[in-house]
């Protein structure tokens, strides 16, 4: 795997990887910006612009001239917006790759942003919010975050509120535009089988003339706790979804990896140690899994489940059991290899596939301001000890520091505060 960071006149930083062993290419621009980065009043127009972009330019007027491309040479087209960023991405034969940066480019350029296109996206968003609030499985993250952060920026909800998707229309989205599209806060990760002097030249071709400005600032998060939390979003189900965590590290940290290792030992895979727990010896659970959400300032290790509304006390209860146990017992040699190798073996998989190296070493040179090699990672990985695990472990999972989320038929926060304990 061959990088180069090149960076053009505007500023513009630009990700060259070359993966020679494969035909294909993605092109991921991606810009430093999300939901954390709005106001109340027109929270989601992050989420919201990521939708407009498609929706025509002055040289392919309608949503159907760009997707018609992209679909006419078996190019993979799509975006995402995050809490702190948002990307756009085509994946596609490498010989396609003048095709693919012209349309990216001339989407986050050159959009009309037709106020009819917006009233009608509008309501598509709408339907995608209560599509989320109707998916328990999904939506859980979200009131989990709501109770962490509470009514700052980042508690709030990425696609916004019925009530703020309402105040965003033309003149919002080119303020958000102007504020944050610019090349000092964007980056173009390019990964595939193409040479990097040629991406040099597509991308100063495309992107060169791009005017660099100065970019907005976010507002900086702030955090109290000092005992354990709840929060229910009361809703009838046939089943109670959960997620009980505690804050951990922000991005970048040093304790990062062993949080790694501590995450998959408890809920990344069907041999962890939660998933055997609540589902294989209790048949609690379809679903249980654990995670860590990193942001610049703040950070969370989570774990989540799906379990019958009856049985919720004793769930919670096996969470928290696991999550003391590991503060105290050392992690066997064993378990602790086979979660190393287990880390190390999903990187390698995911290195396979040319969209999934520019988002990992794209979203670093974003976020991070470098690259971390491959090699460098699996040295980290392989520095952590039995001791590092039990120590980190013992530093974020505390009574205080615990919190609760339920989607389900309750009412009662009482019940479930007296359970949350270690």
């Amino acid at each position: 795997m061959d990088q180069k960071l090149l960076k053009l006149q505007n500023n513009l930083n630009v990700l060259s990887t070359q993966l020679p062993s494969t035909k294909s290419v993605t092109v991921l621009i991606l810009v430093g910006t999300g939901s954390r980065y709005e106001n109340k009043i027109i929270n989601g127009v992050a989420h919201f612009a990521e939708h407009m972009f498609f929706k025509g330019t002055k040289k392919r007027p309608t949503a159907l001239e760009i997707s018609t491309l992209i679909d006419g040479i078996g190019g993979e087209f799509n975006a995402f917006t995050s809490k702190e960023y948002t990307g756009y991405f085509v994946k596609a034969s490498a010989e396609k790759i003048d095709l693919v940066l012209d349309v990216l480019s001339d989407m986050l350029l050159n959009s009309k942003f037709d106020q009819e296109e917006i009233d009608r996206e509008r309501g598509v968003i709408f339907e995608e919010l209560r599509m989320y609030l109707d998916t328990p499985v999904r939506h859980i993250h979200d009131v989990y975050e709501q109770l962490l952060f509470g009514d700052q920026p980042l508690g709030w909800d990425i696609v916004g509120s019925l009530d703020s998707l309402k105040n965003i229309n033309r003149k919002e989205f080119l303020e958000f535009k102007n504020s944050y599209y610019n090349p000092e806060n964007m980056l173009v990760s390019i990964a595939g089988g193409i040479k990097h002097s040629d991406i040099e030249n597509y991308t100063k071709k495309y992107l060169g003339n791009l005017k660099n400005k100065k970019t907005a600032s976010y507002e900086k998060v702030k955090v109290s706790q000092n005992k354990p939390a709840v929060k229910i979003s009361a809703k009838k189900t046939e089943q109670a979804h959960l997620a009980v965590g505690v804050r951990s590290y922000p991005r970048g940290h040093k304790n990062r990896y062993i949080a790694a290792v501590l995450n998959t030992i408890l809920g990344s895979s069907m041999s962890s140690r939660l998933f055997i727990e609540l589902r294989e010896r209790r048949g609690l659970a379809y679903y249980v899994r654990a995670g860590i959400e990193e942001y610049y300032d703040a950070g969370s290790f989570v774990a989540s489940a799906g379990v019958p509304p009856k049985k919720i006390g004793e769930a919670i209860k096996v969470i928290l059991a696991e999550f003391d146990k590991i503060t105290k017992e050392k992690v066997g040699e064993k378990e602790l290899k086979k979660t190393k190798e287990h880390i190390k073996g999903r990187l390698i998989l995911e290195l396979e596939d040319s969209r999934e190296v520019a988002a990992l070493f794209g979203s670093q040179q974003l976020l991070e301001g470098k690259v971390q090699s491959v090699e460098e990672i699996f040295t980290k990985i392989n520095a952590v000890t039995a001791e590092d695990v039990n120590k980190v472990a013992a530093d974020i999972f505390k009574n205080e520091a615990l919190n609760l989320a339920i989607i389900g038929p309750y009412k009662d926060e009482g019940r479930f505060t007296d359970i949350l304990k270690l």
